[in-house]
């Protein structure tokens, strides 16, 4: 009994604590908390602490924001919003990689093209003995003798940064990340645009799709070249919606040469295509038409100005890891001990056997949602078909909910979905060490300390009076009369 009345009087408390919170102290609060993630991912140990009382309040934060977003747009301008973004992704540019040692993956394979040899044969490994054996160091083992995944697009700028920087680990690192927060740009002006055009919130496709804890961990600290991909995709996605069919599709096909399942948008190019051409059945046949061969011969000129010739092509089959997060790697596992216990032996091939089903169900939905697009919107379908192959893809990272959410942010949400995105990005957000590895006991433990640290702090926030916290009620009640008028 003593237990449980002190768990809701501290749940009593936080939640006063939130409620409290206004829009200027919500800008602190997550300025704060992206600087104390930045600060403390440069260190060990006591640094995890400070990196999860970072994301608490970045997560804690945005939650309140997305909450007062619900109640009134009026209250916080597009404008206002964009200078939060700016605001809690600035203190982690110049931090050092965090969730995730991707970018060094990607810095060796520019590296490895800069020195004339085969990233869709060799891994990281090859640059050992080079000027760029630093870089190639600083990958995990797993993926040292991992092809690349990636398309030609990804080529051309990693390659690119690698002969500008040369074996500068430091500036390199800046430079993706510098690319990055242009694909994360291409984001916050797209969003907004796409939302006014289907039936969405701006307010609310900024917020879930920019602001979203998962993009300042990930595609800004993390420098993911999903940052990439995406702002490519929304761009191609605003061309189309304003009928500029050619632009659309090298758009969304740059987008793909970067990450493959963005080449999903393409269909939506010609969907939309056809839509405008209601009545002419012949005219949506030649948009389809016009939309795939644009496709092929920017795939094309992508891939001889990469010099990397075609083998981008079979490198899409490159294995995920079996330990990764997916359903189906899931599945597969629980299989193999299923059968290891019953005596059955473990057939060789049962992981390759559950990502086939998987992407089968993946194709069976995205058929679904395509076909329902007139009811959907194109638009929705898309992201249903994105949400489709993450949850039933072969592999899955956290950052990769983002495929879908980014997409669906536009649309007009009913609260229940919209929620439920939310909670599992701000869950997402904090499962991931800051060095990118699986946790251990005492690496839990810290991280909980973390969050309580970020909890108090944030009820201390609240708790201070406006004039200490740096504005007044009279300057408020000023900036809310702007907006309106």
């Amino acid at each position: 009994m003593r237990n449980r009345y002190r768990r809701r009087v501290f749940t009593g408390i936080v939640r006063t604590s939130v409620e409290r919170l206004d829009v200027p102290r919500l800008r602190v609060a997550g300025t704060v908390g992206s600087l104390a993630v930045a600060c403390g991912g440069a260190v060990d140990e006591l640094g995890l602490v400070c990196v999860y009382a970072g994301l608490t309040l970045l997560v804690v934060a945005w939650w309140r924001l997305g909450w007062l977003l619900q109640r009134s747009t009026e209250a916080v301008p597009l404008s206002a919003l964009l200078r939060i973004v700016a605001f809690w992704a600035a203190p982690l540019l110049l931090g050092p990689p965090l969730f995730s040692r991707d970018v060094y993956s990607y810095l060796s394979q520019g590296a490895m093209v800069l020195l004339g040899l085969d990233i869709y044969s060799n891994g990281p490994a090859s640059l050992f003995g080079t000027p760029f054996a630093a870089v190639a160091a600083e990958v995990p083992y797993i993926w040292q003798h991992t092809a690349a995944p990636y398309g030609p697009a990804f080529v051309l700028y990693a390659t690119a940064i690698a002969h500008t920087v040369g074996s500068n680990v430091t500036a390199a690192v800046l430079g993706m990340r510098l690319v990055a927060i242009l694909g994360v740009a291409a984001l916050a002006w797209s969003l907004p645009w796409l939302a006014r055009r289907c039936g969405g919130s701006p307010h609310i496709a900024l917020w879930l799709g920019v602001l979203n804890p998962l993009v300042l961990a990930h595609l800004v600290a993390g420098a993911h070249n999903d940052a990439v991909m995406l702002g490519l995709l929304a761009f191609g996605l605003v061309a189309a919606l304003a009928q500029r069919r050619i632009a659309a599709s090298v758009l969304i096909t740059l987008a793909s040469l970067v990450k493959i399942p963005a080449v999903l948008g393409l269909a939506f190019v010609a969907s939309v295509c056809r839509t405008s051409g209601a009545g002419s059945r012949h005219r949506g046949i030649r948009a389809l038409l016009g939309t795939s061969v644009t496709a092929v011969l920017c795939a094309l000129v992508v891939t001889g100005l990469a010099g990397t010739g075609f083998g981008w092509i079979q490198a899409l089959g490159t294995p995920a890891s079996p330990s990764n997060w997916s359903l189906t790697s899931g599945l597969a596992r629980l299989t193999a001990h299923v059968l290891e216990a019953l005596g059955v032996g473990v057939a060789a091939d049962v992981m390759e056997f559950w990502r086939l089903v998987g992407l089968c169900v993946a194709g069976l939905i995205g058929l679904l949602a395509w076909w329902h697009r007139e009811r959907l919107g194109p638009v929705r379908a898309l992201g249903l078909c994105l949400g489709a192959v993450v949850v039933f893809g072969p592999a899955f990272r956290p950052w990769y909910l983002l495929w879908p959410v980014t997409i669906l942010a536009v649309c007009a949400l009913r609260t229940r979905p919209l929620l439920v995105m939310a909670g599992v990005c701000g869950v997402l957000t904090m499962v991931v060490l800051p060095n990118g590895f699986a946790p251990d006991l005492p690496d839990a433990l810290r991280a909980l300390v973390g969050v309580g640290v970020g909890l108090v702090a944030l009820a201390a926030w609240a708790a201070l009076p406006a004039a200490v916290a740096g504005h007044s009620k009279q300057a408020q009640v000023r900036r809310v009369s702007e907006v309106r008028t």
